[in-house]
């Protein structure tokens, strides 16, 4: 199980009141969401394996160089990313009590979760679930690699393979950023085509693939584009030639080997007590060691 954990404590910080405090006052809610949400995955999907997955770089600038308006909107005054002053005090404490209770978290100097998702579920020969509230994952979505997308929530996971995409969206789940990038995509600051909406992207993609091929086909003017969509994908010749990198995850990231086995023990039984109570969150910590010991089981 590989797990957008940026994605699963911005839900909890937002889902468990902030009145959520530890006995000293700071603001816990985030923390206590995050482990109790981790330990419903667990119980619910039972992995042997699981990593939180981190954003060492939450707008890279290899992508900001492609796609200026990447994340745009998310840029706070100071430059960094907008988050809540309540969220980021907990955010390093939460990784440290993931440390304690032995769940492996992992992020890449330079890189966004996604692309930690995409290379760890590419080089893995398991089978692999995916958790993540962002619909660029279902580009991941193959035999083996299922996506669980939790935009309605952990409690209402929607379990996506290559059938369940096409289903949806009408296209091939390894071409979803290519549909993305057609149609834009406000979440990340994409433009898409102008004149170019879903249902027209869906059909553009199905029939030509990757943006690179769609690009080639407009060029040579090829059959198979609704009506007047070719000349549009000639005049957005710029944006596609760089939004597709800007995109689509990377899968060839260098990341070390991983100790990634659900814990039998806590990794560090004194400091996770340690941080339980100075927390206060004695109850999600149970939660989450009852979780792996059921799972193990």
């Amino acid at each position: 199980m590989l797990v957008d954990a940026a994605n699963l404590y911005f839900r909890a910080f937002y889902s468990v009141p902030e009145a959520v405090t530890a006995p000293d006052g700071r603001p816990v809610n985030a923390i206590r969401g995050y482990l109790d949400m981790t330990a419903m995955l667990i119980t619910q999907r039972r992995p042997t394996r699981h990593v939180a997955c981190l954003d060492a770089s939450w707008r890279p600038e290899f992508r900001v160089a492609l796609s200026p308006s990447y994340k745009a909107h998310r840029v706070a005054a100071d430059g960094g990313e907008e988050i809540p002053p309540g969220l980021a005090l907990q955010v390093p404490l939460l990784k440290e009590v993931l440390a304690a209770v032995g769940l492996a978290a992992v992020g890449a100097d330079g890189f966004e979760a996604d692309d930690v998702m995409a290379t760890l579920a590419g080089r893995d020969h398991d089978a692999v679930e995916v958790v993540s509230g962002d619909r660029d994952m279902l580009a991941l979505a193959s035999d083996r690699v299922r996506v669980l997308y939790a935009g309605k929530g952990i409690s209402k996971l929607a379990d996506m393979g290559p059938a369940e995409v096409a289903e949806k969206y009408g296209i091939p789940a390894e071409y979803y950023a290519d549909f993305a990038v057609l149609r834009g995509d406000p979440s990340d600051g994409l433009p898409g085509v102008a004149g170019v909406g879903e249902k027209t992207a869906a059909a553009i993609v199905s029939r030509f693939g990757p943006i690179e091929a769609v690009v080639a086909a407009a060029q040579r003017s090829s059959e198979g584009f609704p009506a007047g969509a070719a000349n549009k994908v000639l005049a957005a010749l710029d944006y596609l030639a760089v939004a597709p990198s800007a995109v689509r995850c990377r899968t060839d990231i260098d990341i070390p080997p991983i100790e990634d086995a659900l814990p039998v023990e806590p990794a560090d039984p004194a400091r996770l007590d340690e941080l339980a109570t100075e927390l206060g969150i004695q109850n999600s910590v149970r939660r989450i060691q009852a979780a792996i010991s059921s799972a193990l089981a």
